[in-house]
């Protein structure tokens, strides 16, 4: 291809906005791991870790690379990730504020990981197939 969206250099190795593309999930990867590997929740690590916030920054400086290709629905699908999780997190957190609330801010911190882990996959395995995520 020669709009620069190439997944493959004339040597064979990725490169690219693909290749960021697979930057970025390893990076939320990475975040969501710590929270699974440390005390920190998983939605707490992909929101808060520093790879996830690097990711972000990636995906914002370099979206205007993939505007209208199929790699656009990944920067979005990303960044609604990063920035849902963020809302249910904050929302989390206003419902803990209450006694009452402490259960579901429990229950919305948790379902809010599961979502993060099954889109930080479900994305980066329509990567490798070289599909465009479904978006809204």
């Amino acid at each position: 291809m020669s709009n620069g969206i190439e997944v493959f250099n004339g040597n064979g190795q990725l490169d690219g906005a693909r290749a960021w593309c697979h930057v970025m999930y390893g990076l939320h990867a990475l975040s969501a791991l710590s929270g699974i590997l440390t005390s920190a929740t998983v939605a707490g690590a992909f929101v808060f870790g520093w790879p996830s916030i690097i990711a972000v920054i990636i995906n914002f400086v370099t979206q205007s690379q993939v505007r209208g290709t199929w790699l656009e629905s990944h920067w979005r699908w990303q960044w609604r990730s990063f920035w849902f999780a963020a809302l249910w997190l904050l929302v989390s957190g206003l419902l803990a504020i209450t006694l009452i609330g402490i259960p579901f801010a429990f229950l919305a911190i948790v379902s809010t990981g599961v979502w993060v882990l099954y889109r930080v996959v479900r994305g980066w395995l329509a990567l490798l197939d070289k599909r465009g995520m479904p978006l809204p």
